[in-house]
């Protein structure tokens, strides 16, 4: 038994040597170019599928393995690791900084909640809305992350008012003590909480701290601003990272004082996860597997100009719309019924107590947040002019501000991001003052020449681990092409010439929209996205018949707690089980299945010209074969 229990604890190590050693045949017996690229690409593969190593450590195995094996020089594999998605990234992030550090997400989403009101079904549209319109621009995980704690806090009021925390309270002196809403008479705070996109879901366990923050433990990290207004506002700047609470703690049952209310948590809070989700589709930088696949399409095909953010921005937008819209219809019918007259009325007459106290205490909070602030200003004006650039770049139907240049095509989105990410350096966070001060103003604090955000600010919130993740997908990628063994690989799949294109398009996403719930999102479309180019290359579709709607639907890992962060972030809160997951989960992969499906084959056809193998397909299928 010990060496069982010994073996299983260094199972990862176990498996880190074995891969690479099971696999030397294929060396042996074939000693070619073509499968030493392949044994360097099963063996990253399993690394990141198994994750016997952080995603980001495996994705460096290509780097010293191409060389190694003959398949690319070291400084060709090193030119892979940093390409001009990164500094789009880099200026993304600089703004997404901004924004979370002064609070701007947080009064967006509150400002919203009010709007709504506190009936269940115009407050799960409302959340729905809100996690989208922010999950378009942030990460998914940092968008689930933040909305969740008001999210729970709403619910608190909601479900409960103060005579049945009193009650809940007193039944935790029985032998199993239920973990119940509101158990506490002190309201929670809200606390705003990060975590990187795509961090591994088996992180969150290794982080456990004392700390607690709704009943789930997490570890803290206190991150000190300043108040140029000298408004009353949170004491507080802990920014918790949500972990997996304890085996013990998933299986006690939460109290709620009826059927329906638990249904309303359940709903509320497995909305956010999918919401995340439908918002990520929306812009090209609002998922990693959407700039994954920008930089490999735009490194496979460099003469197509046909994918930026406009142009996805088009074919994405209606499809998160309707997504958006469905879902919420299908979550309302799943647990909240069909009576969208009670629950999602906006009279005041209708309001019941526990409504009312609810909408005053989300006004509480959104209270204490005081007048916006300049920060909030500054950032709020350069996240729109940020858009609005990206918009009007090369919008397709009219000449955009990059044909007032005399040299075309030198200018990208990241040459808007980093340029605005950069001024969020200088800029200073206190508003600038000229003249003397009035007698009598109240002295405001003093932030010397502190700016917007700090390279410490960036450094935070900055996923390195994707940017090399990414780097990774681009080196294996270049190596299947030099080598080889994507003409191969295209070769190998003739047999499914014979079906129509939209049925290949098919096939594709349902298989890996199935792979995504067991794999990590940029895993899943690194491996996939040579292996797609080359079958759309020898059958003569246009790659990009396959490319968008894969890309899409490996975002819809929503089945289990595994399938991506926001899924765990959601389910550490324990309003659901696997089973509502699941049953939830599979509605929303299906509707999107869908949606995706029909969007390819109707606007997209004429969007992207999918009815006709383009030129630029060509050009780079006649490099492959030389």
């Amino acid at each position: 038994m010990g060496l069982l229990k010994g073996l299983l604890g260094a199972r990862n190590l176990l498996l880190v040597i074995l891969v690479p050693l099971l696999l030397l045949p294929l060396l042996i017996l074939h000693p070619s170019s073509e499968a030493s690229c392949a044994y360097v690409l099963i063996v990253t593969a399993v690394y990141w599928v198994s994750e016997a190593v952080p995603l980001g450590a495996a994705a460096l195995v290509p780097a010293f393995l191409y060389p190694f094996f003959g398949v690319l020089r070291s400084s060709e594999v090193a030119a892979e690791y940093f390409k001009n998605t990164t500094l789009l990234l880099v200026g993304v992030i600089c703004v997404a900084a901004a924004v979370e550090k002064w609070n701007l997400h947080k009064r967006i989403a509150l400002r919203m909640v009010i709007m709504a009101g506190a009936k269940p079904g115009m407050l799960l549209l409302c959340f729905m809305c809100c996690t989208t319109l922010l999950s378009m621009w942030l990460s998914n995980t940092s968008t689930t992350a933040m909305v969740m704690p008001i999210v729970e806090a709403v619910l608190q009021e909601l479900v409960g008012t103060e005579d049945e925390q009193l009650v809940a309270a007193n039944a935790n002196t029985e032998e199993t003590e239920p973990i119940s809403l509101g158990a506490n008479n002190s309201q929670p705070s809200l606390e705003l909480i990060f975590v990187n996109e795509d961090t591994s879901t088996a992180d969150f366990t290794s982080l456990m701290q004392n700390k607690n923050l709704n009943g789930v433990p997490a570890i803290t990290n206190s991150i000190q601003t300043a108040n140029p207004r000298g408004k009353k506002r949170r004491s507080s700047r802990e920014k918790p990272l949500v972990l997996t609470p304890s085996p013990r703690k998933q299986e006690l049952s939460r109290k709620y004082p009826s059927q329906h209310d638990q249904m309303i948590c359940k709903c509320l809070s497995l909305s956010i996860s999918y919401a995340a989700t439908i918002g990520g589709l929306t812009t090209i930088i609002g998922t990693s597997t959407s700039l994954i696949f920008l930089e490999h399409f735009n490194n496979q095909y460099p003469a197509a100009e046909v994918v930026n953010f406009g142009t996805w921005f088009l074919f994405s937008f209606p499809i998160s719309l309707i997504m958006l819209v469905v879902s919420w219809l299908w979550m309302h019918w799943l647990f909240l019924g069909c009576n969208f007259k009670e629950t999602c009325s906006l009279s005041k007459k209708k309001k019941t107590k526990r409504e009312e106290l609810s909408e005053k205490r989300i006004q509480e909070e959104y209270d204490k947040l005081g007048d916006i602030s300049y920060p909030e200003m500054v950032t709020g004006f350069f996240f729109v002019l940020m858009t609005v650039l990206w918009f009007t770049r090369e919008p397709g139907f009219v000449p955009g501000w990059d044909s007032f240049f005399e040299k075309k095509g030198y200018r990208t989105d990241a040459t808007v991001s980093l340029f605005l990410g950069f001024l969020l350096f200088l800029i200073p966070a206190k508003k600038p003052r000229f003249g003397k001060k009035d007698e009598g103003e109240p002295e405001e604090p003093s932030l010397g020449s502190e700016p917007i955000i700090t390279w410490k600010d960036f450094q935070k919130t900055m996923p390195w681990e994707i940017v090399i993740l990414v780097g990774g997908g681009y080196a294996l990628a270049s190596g299947s092409k030099s080598s080889g063994l994507s003409t191969w690989i295209g070769h190998q799949m003739l047999s499914l010439s014979s079906l129509p294109p939209w049925a290949v398009s098919l096939l594709a996403c349902i298989l890996v929209s199935i792979v995504t719930e067991f794999v990590s999102n940029p895993a899943t479309i690194t491996i996939f996205l040579p292996i797609l180019c080359s079958l759309s290359e020898t059958l003569r579709i246009n790659p990009l018949y396959t490319l968008i709607p894969v890309t899409m639907c490996i975002s819809f890992a929503v089945m289990l707690p595994v399938g991506n962060p926001p899924n765990a972030i959601v389910f550490s809160y324990g309003h659901c089980q696997i089973k509502d997951m699941v049953k939830a989960g599979l509605g929303v992969n299906v509707i999107g299945l869908v949606i995706v499906t029909v969007a390819i084959n109707t606007w997209g056809v004429s969007l992207f010209h999918l009815d006709t193998f383009p030129v630029w397909a060509e050009v780079s299928n006649i490099t492959d074969q030389a």
